[in-house]
């Protein structure tokens, strides 16, 4: 697995909308994941978003990926709501952004890091995760144990922390 940028920049839509073409009947996968850091007593979280570019759908992938930190405001760490959400909205808002420079359709999926077992906290948001993701970007988004955009690689990606301080 090859891994683009230096994860401090953003994911720059024209270059994995270049790379797509120079790499026609590519897959390509979405996600977001995230952490919780307490620094100086308060909360904040690291999220990581990838776009994973599976070659020709079977020659290995490139990804391509960024980590931001934000202030965190969960009140319950057991049922992250707002932490979840704002993994969703990042996620979607990286699909719409790769779409709108896209010139034909391409083979996409969106991917959750959000359990529907109501065993787990993300199961909080499951209904109103995949009716964003739908609404906004028309995918329906796989989630776990499906996501592995988003529950493998953008957690690996969030693991090496290369930009927070």
């Amino acid at each position: 697995m090859h891994i683009h940028h230096h994860l401090k920049e953003r994911i720059n839509p024209l270059v994995v909308k270049q790379f797509i073409d120079e790499h026609p009947n590519s897959k390509v996968y979405i996600g977001c994941d995230s952490d919780r850091v307490l620094i100086k007593d308060e909360w904040y979280a690291d999220y990581a978003s990838v776009v994973v570019v599976h070659l020709g759908g079977r020659h290995g992938c490139k990804v391509f990926g960024h980590v931001e930190r934000e202030r965190d405001y969960e009140k319950t760490k057991a049922r992250p709501r707002m932490r979840l959400m704002n993994e969703v909205y990042k996620v979607s808002q990286l699909y719409l952004d790769i779409a709108q420079v896209m010139e034909e359709d391409f083979d996409c999926e969106i991917h959750l890091d959000i359990n529907p077992s109501e065993n787990h906290g993300s199961s909080c948001v499951i209904n109103e995760a995949i009716g964003y993701v739908r609404a906004l970007t028309n995918v329906v988004p796989m989630v776990k144990p499906n996501g592995f955009a988003a529950t493998h690689c953008a957690d690996r990606l969030k693991a090496l922390k290369i930009n927070c301080p």
